[in-house]
């Protein structure tokens, strides 16, 4: 029976599949042949996306827009703002702490890097101002500090990362990675360097603002010290124009590079050059069909002036705050630990954060959207808490990226209201004067760009409202930027040209060239540039233009430095070493010994020797120096130089009378002076007082460097020999190691016998430029100021050396305590 009834159900089963159709088959994935069509399965809907607009959804989206504006009544109540805000501070403070820790990697890298690199380019070596880690911090700090919120700009510091561009790819290597050096023999003098630094930072002013020829005045204007800014307008020599049609192509490059990607990456236009710099200030004309409309008239030069005088007065005003905020970082900062800078950054965002939050909250005007246009209104317009179609325009002018900003203050009428406006540009104003200095890469051409638009879109609405004047509101916002910015900067030609080129309107060149010449002479008034104010501070050693009229009562002889040292043209390694590790001078005259003229020259004869004074003063400095050389030398592993120095020690020893002539008592210790030009010549100990007097005459400058170099290679030959067995360098071996040469700290002294000889001849430059004792300062200052002169010996009429003019003796504070020292001994 068993079987039976699994027979009959295996018999059910098999006609039960017999009778399904193929539709049901299909449905259940069973076919009952491989080769039979899969059909669709009919147990799969469609989805209804259709919206159905009746009148319940109508009602529900009315409820919904009433219950977003109870939301934001609401929302203060139960304490949404606070979370708002407590996001945005976290964000913004987590960005600046980055930011900050960069600059504590590379200090150099804070700051705009304009006063350093005009500092680069006006002679003054920066230590790691243009090295490739700070190249790294500065453009990736920037970027944290823009997004951090702060109220900076990141056109300085492009134009800074440029001029490290500019500087390392001519050498073809790196000091931060050491992998990255190539055998490039070329460009390697602090002559080349600067002209690749110049074109560097105009390739960046460029690559900011659009403006290649702006970026070229720049360089001349504010960076390039060997330039006369009288003759800005006029054709110079042959290799100036080389040097500035090398920058004015740097600056081309950069601006269509920088064109080019934006155009394609934005516009997926590639090729189509729309978008020439970072900054864009738009298209300036009026509406179509006004002809009444004109972007500015005969009359409205008048209130350019006047604005030109208050950006003035205020860019001083900003300057001067700016200058004591600097002074007090300096003294109760700096100072202490390190990351005192990092809690003073971190300060600095938390207070901008919170103080723009609360007064768009308190402050912000909310306004109607109806008299904006569509584009604006979906791009650029912050609603910020505010009902549906109105926007609040604090909020629109803070919460938007600076460009944008300045975009809207220039073009859009009727968008803010003028207290709006006042509590806008105080509190930027404030702001980002305590913001420059923090310890963060920034910059500071957008924001005194973006306050002076705000200060000359108020003036306009003011025009207008209170005057009734028929004036285009953006002409007027350009102009209040255009007077701020040069009030604090204090630029004028470069400037007038940057302006010019963003904003693509060639007839706005006469009203801003006349508002920046007038605020730069308003604020010159009461203060300096704030990049001068802020290289001052640093202490660095600028030189001005020009000299002022009352310094040309002194002459060469009153402001050179009669205390030389210098080496004999063949020089025992003994001395060479000595010389070099107890000086700090980069340079040394190169002299020998005048014996032809020591009877004319004891006699005080003026033309054989400028003045007795200055030989008298050179004994009594090389004595001191000499017995402190030797101190020094005793850890010299040879034991013959110790010896020597132990027996020039003896006969210095002997103690100083009371009441004598401190010269005569050098004298009678018969102190050895340096090695004689000739090794069997070694100082006698029966000189003479007319042998120590002996004049020395000039052959020749030698640098710091190039005497480290020789002692590392070995140059040098044995007092038996002729100087001719002496190896010989090539140009390629004594540039090497530039820019960072050994020390002599780094020389292994075990290695040389200090009783060889090295001829400095061969290496010395024979021909430098000198100055005679009676030319007057103004001379001085143009020859060293123009030809980028880092030394300036000082020989009188028969080629004897009596000083030596560096740039310390050339700054002003130096010039002007001479000139009180001259006035007392009248």
């Amino acid at each position: 029976m068993a079987c039976c009834g699994n027979c009959l159900c295996c018999h059910c089963c098999c006609r039960d599949e017999d009778t399904r159709t193929p539709e049901e088959l299909t449905i259940l994935g069973e076919t009952q042949d491989e080769e039979d069509e899969i059909l669709p399965r009919k147990d799969y809907e469609s989805l209804d996306y259709d919206r159905c607009i009746n009148e319940p959804y109508v009602e529900v989206l009315e409820e919904m827009n009433n219950k977003c504006v109870l939301a934001v009544e609401e929302c203060s109540e139960k304490g949404c703002l606070a979370l708002s805000l407590l996001e945005l501070l976290a964000f913004n403070m987590m960005f600046i702490f980055i930011a900050s820790v960069l600059v504590l990697i590379e200090p150099v890298a804070a700051g705009s890097g304009i006063p350093e690199i005009k500092s680069y380019l006006n002679g003054v070596k920066i230590p790691g101002i243009v090295r490739l880690r700070t190249f790294i911090c500065k453009a990736i700090g920037v970027l944290f500090t823009v997004s951090g919120g702060l109220f900076v700009g990141k056109e300085g510091p492009m134009i800074h990362s440029g001029a490290i561009v500019g500087a390392g790819l001519p050498q073809f290597q790196s000091i931060t990675f050491k992998k990255i050096n190539f055998d490039f023999p070329y460009f390697r003098s602090d002559r080349d360097k600067r002209d690749f630094v110049s074109a560097g930072a105009a390739a960046g002013v460029a690559a900011a603002f659009g403006a290649p020829i702006g970026g070229t005045l720049f360089s001349l204007e504010e960076g390039s010290s060997f330039w006369n800014q009288a003759l800005t307008w006029k054709v110079v020599g042959q290799r100036l124009f080389f040097c500035h049609c090398q920058s004015l192509f740097c600056s081309m490059s950069a601006t269509f590079t920088l064109n080019f990607f934006r155009s394609g990456i934005n516009y997926n236009k590639w090729g189509s050059f729309q978008l020439p710099g970072l900054l864009n200030f738009g298209e300036f004309k009026c509406s179509d069909g006004d002809k009444k409309c004109h972007l500015w008239t005969a009359v409205d030069l008048a209130f350019f002036v006047l604005m030109g005088v208050a950006g003035g007065l205020l860019g001083a005003f900003f300057n001067c705050i700016n200058k004591r905020l600097a002074k007090y970082r300096m003294r109760h900062v700096h100072p202490k630990a390190k990351f005192v800078r990092v809690l003073e950054s971190l300060l600095v965002a938390m207070v901008t954060t919170v103080v723009i939050f609360v007064a768009s909250m308190t402050l912000g005007e909310c306004r109607d959207l109806v008299s904006l246009n569509e584009d604006v209104i979906n791009s650029t317009i912050r609603q910020f808490f505010c009902p549906n179609k109105t926007y609040n325009d604090m909020a629109t002018l803070f919460f938007n990226p600076q460009e944008v900003a300045i975009h809207q203050l220039f073009h859009q009428d009727g968008t803010f209201s003028p207290v709006t406006l006042i509590v806008f540009f105080v509190l930027y104003f404030l702001l980002a004067c305590w913001t420059y200095g923090v310890s963060v890469p920034s910059g500071l051409f957008v924001p005194s760009l973006l306050c002076g638009a705000a200060f000359g879109r108020l003036v306009a609405n003011l025009l207008k409202i209170n005057l009734g004047m028929d004036i285009y509101s953006g002409t007027f916002a350009l102009i209040g930027a255009a007077a701020f910015l040069g009030g604090v900067v204090r630029m004028t030609i470069s400037l007038t040209v940057i302006l010019i080129e963003s904003t693509n309107e060639i007839t706005y060149g006469l009203p801003i060239m006349i508002t920046l010449m007038v605020a730069k002479w308003t604020g010159d008034f009461f203060n300096k540039g704030i990049y001068d104010i802020h290289i001052h501070l640093r202490g660095v050693p600028l030189l001005e233009w020009e000299t002022e009229v009352e310094m040309d009562k002194l002459t060469a002889s009153d402001i050179m430095e009669p205390n030389l040292t210098y080496v004999y043209p063949h020089t025992r390694i003994q001395s060479l070493v000595s010389i070099l590790r107890t000086t700090v001078y980069h340079a040394f005259p190169v002299v020998t010994e005048n014996r032809d003229n020591e009877r004319e020259f004891m006699k005080g004869n003026i033309l054989i020797s400028n003045n007795i004074r200055f030989k008298k003063a050179s004994v009594l400095t090389r004595a001191g120096e000499q017995r402190r050389r030797c101190q020094s030398m005793k850890s010299y592993p040879s034991s013959e130089l110790r010896n020597v120095c132990d027996d020039q020690l003896a006969a210095v020893v002997p103690a100083m009378e009371e009441g004598q002539d401190m010269l005569q008592q050098m004298l009678e210790r018969r102190h050895a002076p340096y090695p004689n030009l000739y090794p069997d010549q070694s100082p006698s100990e029966e000189w003479t007082m007319e042998e120590r007097f002996r004049p020395l005459t000039f052959h020749g400058i030698i640098l710091r460097s190039q005497l480290v170099n020789l002692l590392i290679r070995g140059v040098c030959y044995a007092e038996n020999q002729s100087s001719a067995t002496q190896p010989r360098l090539s140009y390629a071996e004594m540039t090497e190691d530039y820019p960072r040469f050994p020390d002599i700290h780094d020389l292994d002294l075990a290695l040389l016998n200090p009783r060889m000889i090295v001829d400095v001849t061969p290496y010395m430059n024979p021909s430098p430029y000198t100055v005679s004792p009676n030319t007057h300062v103004s001379q001085v200052f143009n020859l060293f100021r123009t030809m980028g002169l880092r030394h300036l010996p000082v020989v009188n009429a028969v080629g004897e050396i009596v000083g030596i003019i560096t740039r310390h003796n050339l700054t002003h504070e130096f010039l002007l305590g001479k000139l009180r020292q001259h006035y007392i001994t009248i």
